[in-house]
């Protein structure tokens, strides 16, 4: 056998290994939470917009929700305005919302609405304003702190992302709510993603990041930990063993499965289709968890 013949051996058991995972998740909905590294690197962006056209085509609903926060600061610091972060979280005044909604709504989700087009996938950019679908109130700081515009979805209702879903598009989601009085909320996209696949009884909550997945030494690549249990991970953040930044993500893991979501995959979206690799391979590439 030539080595060319070889090659195009392994890629058919690629594709064999893959058949039962695309019979068990045709037809279920997969949100993926979009932010980091792959959303700024051009040829890391090209491989998560075809994977998501891949989910698309093997008949899965993917639903998208992104962030967009590096582009917000640098929009703020070419207007003369600095950003100001408490535990992460953008502190918020009306005119950030303002340009957090126009960087947001405008700029990320009608470029990865022309990405998804143009690989031969419909998709159609909302915001929780949409279709009233974020109903949002004022994040209190557990220090007593005001953060400003900075929000949390109370009430979600999908009848918007089930409509577009139902007609063969992939909603792609900016993470701003509006409350009852119609101020509008910047939202932490992470939160808004756990939130979204609750609501839709979603099978996955892919969440992409800058690091591997969640480590016992986060300077040890081979320390990934690729199965977690809800009583497991609780036990890591006690102890310590997940800590720092990675505390709020695994809260978010959390409180998508406590939603209903049957797992939730923490990926590093630096390595070209993560998506597909953790999805439909026996091993996966990051850390999966589930009840």
């Amino acid at each position: 056998m030539t080595e060319r013949q070889e090659n195009s051996v392994r890629k058919a058991e690629v594709l064999i290994e893959a058949i039962p995972y695309i019979r068990k998740f045709r037809g279920t909905t997969v949100v993926i939470k979009y932010g980091g590294s792959a959303m700024v690197d051009a040829t890391l962006k090209k491989a998560v917009i075809t994977d998501i056209a891949m989910l698309k085509f093997l008949g899965l609903r993917p639903v998208v929700v992104h962030g967009g926060g590096k582009e917000i600061s640098a929009l703020l610091k070419r207007m003369g305005k600095e950003s100001v972060f408490i535990d992460g979280l953008r502190v918020t005044d009306s005119e950030t919302a303002d340009v957090a909604e126009m960087v947001l709504s405008g700029s990320i989700g009608k470029s990865l609405v022309k990405d998804l087009e143009s690989v031969g996938i419909h998709a159609c950019s909302i915001n929780g304003k949409d279709g009233n679908t974020f109903t949002a109130s004022k994040k209190e700081d557990e220090k007593g702190r005001d953060l400003g515009f900075v929000g949390q979805i109370d009430k979600i209702d999908t009848t918007l992302m089930d409509t577009l879903m139902d007609a063969g598009f992939v909603p792609v989601i900016s993470p701003i709510g509006t409350d009852k009085d119609g101020f509008t909320y910047n939202i932490n996209a992470d939160y808004a993603a756990s939130a979204v696949a609750g609501a839709l009884h979603a099978q996955k909550l892919v969440f992409m990041t800058d690091v591997d997945g969640i480590m016992r030494d986060k300077d040890d690549p081979e320390s990934l930990i690729k199965r977690l249990s809800k009583s497991e991970a609780l036990a890591l953040i006690a102890d310590g063993t997940i800590n720092g930044g990675m505390i709020p993500k695994t809260e978010c893991c959390l409180d998508a499965l406590e939603k209903g979501v049957m797992s939730v995959h923490v990926l590093d979206g630096r390595i070209p289709h993560s998506i597909l690799l953790e999805i439909f391979t026996e091993d996966g590439i990051g850390t999966m968890l589930n009840g």
